[in-house]
């Protein structure tokens, strides 16, 4: 979780010739630094490949922010099993193979700068202050709230993962084997059947086992709290007398120019208003299943097994997952207990028919890893389930969930978008950050 110093993986890089350097950023921050190894191997006049990849990279940020630094080749795949073609075409024995493919790339990601170029140039953002005035606005009523039946924080220290499977959206597996189809549809695909069928008799053979001789450990602690809205700023009180503040929840909102009736969405629009007098509430959350993976993980290591060890960390992924669909229909029923009546299948679950939402900390509608911060502090989610967070943010174990809770019934999932400098400067100055630690947070979603 910690990220290796720049210079030191050049300096092994020089120190034993290597023909490619690869990187593969998990978060936002390694963004920053993959711009900084690309400007000293041109620095160093280094000359190799740089390969780029991982969950927070994109073709286009790589065209826009690194390609631009270094004159040798950099080249942006989607995962792992695509960076052999690409490192084949960049070492092929043929110099004429190596230069044409490293051409394309060059001009290929040129076009993408001028096509985001003249994007940028013609997308209208409001300015702050008139996305505010043009916030979402419900009628704020006592009716509105729905004050819960417990308030406070409960650890689920040992969840039966055999509960849990029955909650598992299975789609998103398939995609981490690059498999870009619906379940259990894609069981069926002319392109994917045959091999997406024999995946999925393999997960559910080592689910199978992970369930029965309990490779995993699943835990979870959340809680409801009293909150109000300030601006585009959450407050969570530290008591029901709401005479004390304990965490400031900082948002986004989007600045886009939205067609007539459509409002500028911000988190904070679903909490009650601390001017309307209402006493609101939300709640938190944070999930694992991914609790001695690492045993499992070695096991397989020591076999040569990589394909169940992937499997593995795939299907940890897919149970913490789960443990958020089943947690969040727990306290929607029971916990906070505003919809008892609901009654939904997994399918539906998955369509997110249920009232309320569930944002987390570095998604599209709070694309700031940096609150994640607040919310294992409000949790004290290191003491209570052992989760923590590295230093950029991201959760370890990785088979992890977090976010909040919101239950108004107009809720609903959106993206910030762009951010314009207006809005960054407002925020840190909310955050009491600096203009340029910000920046570096929001960089994905900044439109200068």
């Amino acid at each position: 979780g910690v990220m290796v110093p720049a210079n030191k993986i050049l300096d092994k890089a020089i120190e034993e010739g290597v023909d490619i350097i690869g990187l593969s950023g998990l978060i936002t921050p390694s963004l920053d630094e993959m711009v900084y190894i690309a400007q000293e191997m041109e620095r160093r006049k280094m000359g190799i490949p740089l390969i780029i990849g991982g969950a927070t990279t994109s073709r286009i940020h790589t065209a826009v922010k690194i390609d631009v630094e270094y004159s040798g080749s950099v080249v942006h795949v989607l995962d792992a099993s695509r960076s052999v073609p690409v490192a084949s075409k960049l070492s092929h024995s043929s110099e004429e193979v190596r230069d044409s493919f490293q051409q394309s790339i060059k001009e290929e990601y040129n076009q993408l700068r001028i096509a985001r170029a003249k994007r940028k140039q013609t997308k209208e953002l409001l300015t702050l202050e008139q996305a505010r005035q043009n916030s979402y606005q419900p009628e704020w009523k006592p009716s509105s709230i729905d004050a819960p039946h417990n308030t406070g924080i409960q650890v689920l220290s040992n969840q039966d993962l055999g509960t849990l499977t029955h909650f598992i959206d299975w789609t998103p597996f398939f995609y981490s084997w690059q498999m870009r189809a619906k379940f259990p549809e894609i069981l069926e695909d002319k392109k994917w059947g045959t091999e997406a069928k024999k995946l999925y008799i393999d997960a559910q053979k080592l689910l199978k086992t992970i369930v029965e001789e309990k490779w995993l450990k699943a835990k979870a602690v959340f809680g409801i709290f009293p909150a109000n809205s300030d601006q585009d700023d959450i407050l969570i009180y530290k008591d029901e007398s709401r005479s004390e503040v304990k965490i400031r929840l900082c948002h986004l909102r989007q600045q886009s120019k939205k067609a007539a009736n459509r409002p500028n969405y911000c988190l904070s629009d679903f909490v009650a208003p601390t001017h309307s007098g209402l006493p609101d509430y939300i709640g938190a959350f944070c999930v694992t299943a991914g609790i001695d993976i690492e045993k499992g993980v070695a096991h397989f290591e020591r076999e040569n097994d990589d394909y169940n060890a992937i499997m593995l960390k795939a299907l940890a992924d897919r149970l913490a997952e789960a443990f958020a669909e089943y947690l969040h229909a727990y306290v929607r029923k029971v916990y906070w207990g505003y919809d008892q009546k609901e009654l939904l299948n997994n399918e539906s679950l998955i369509k997110e028919e249920y009232r309320g939402i569930r944002p987390a900390p570095g998604y599209p509608a709070c694309p700031d890893h940096t609150e994640k911060d607040k919310l294992f502090d409000l949790l004290s989610v290191e003491e209570n389930i052992g989760v923590r967070l590295t230093e950029s943010f991201a959760m370890y174990p990785a088979a992890s969930v977090s976010g909040w809770y919101l239950a108004h019934p107009e809720s609903k999932y959106f993206g910030i978008g762009m951010v314009s400098k207006d809005q960054a400067e407002d925020y840190a100055n909310r955050k009491s950050m600096s203009l340029e630690e910000a920046e570096r947070w929001l960089k994905p979603s900044l439109n200068y």
